[in-house]
């Protein structure tokens, strides 16, 4: 049985002044984590202080790919399903996440695939990932 991707609502994130900057980025298509500035790590979720060595940290450019280490498709948790992922981005760090804009039933773990931004219901670009041919 295929599973075709459908668009279904995503509540709106609550933006703060720590978290703005993620989502002034994701306006214009750019996925963005914190880095560490005196180990050099990135990590996920973004936060002020370094998890590894309790460094400060700051915003950078991911490229936005990565590869799906872990998914489930969700089929009866409300009308329209949907695909949770854990994604490792090549920057290393993984992220949990839906697959968008693809058939449900070909996603597969060790799948490449590249950030997609979807509007929340009132307009937040949230970030999202699909596969990337």
């Amino acid at each position: 049985m295929s599973t075709p991707y459908q668009d279904r609502p995503i509540p709106d994130p609550v933006i703060d002044a720590a978290t703005e900057p993620f989502f002034e980025a994701a306006k214009t298509g750019v996925l963005r984590l914190r880095k560490c500035t005196d180990c050099g790590k990135p990590h996920w979720y973004p936060r002020p202080v370094c998890p590894y060595c309790m460094g400060d940290t700051e915003w950078v450019d991911a490229a936005g790919t990565g590869t799906i280490y872990s998914v489930s498709v969700t089929r009866r948790a409300g009308p329209i399903p949907y695909a949770l992922a854990y994604v490792t981005l090549d920057e290393g760090v993984t992220v949990l996440t839906n697959i968008v804009d693809c058939d449900l039933d070909t996603v597969k773990i060790g799948q490449k695939v590249r950030v997609a931004f979807k509007p929340s219901q009132n307009g937040t670009s949230i970030p999202m990932f699909a596969p990337a041919s």
